[in-house]
């Protein structure tokens, strides 16, 4: 059976923390500098389709051969970790 509610829970979560990052800022430029915005829709579109499968992918198989805690800290450690190396780019301009 097809899980509607966790349909809709992905795509808020995920719909609230893509607003305003890089990759929608980056989109906005590109689209800015275009004359054709269809163009840059596709390719954010495909590229944002793409990434959500890897990750998909790899979280599932993931799944199958850790626990979901160490799944979480890992994440988030990556997300530490990129979080601090964008900082000390902020520092390079």
């Amino acid at each position: 059976m097809f899980d509607w509610k966790l349909v809709a829970s992905t795509f808020f979560l995920i719909f609230l923390a893509e607003l305003g990052d890089k990759t929608q800022l980056a989109t906005l430029a590109f689209a800015a500098k275009s004359r054709s915005a269809w163009p840059i829709f596709a390719g954010a579109a495909c590229a944002l389709v793409a990434t959500t499968a890897i990750a998909t992918v790899l979280g599932a198989a993931l799944s199958n051969r850790l626990p979901s805690g160490a799944i979480r800290i890992a994440a988030g450690l990556l997300f530490i970790i990129f979080g601090i190396l964008t900082l000390l780019q902020r520092g390079d301009h």
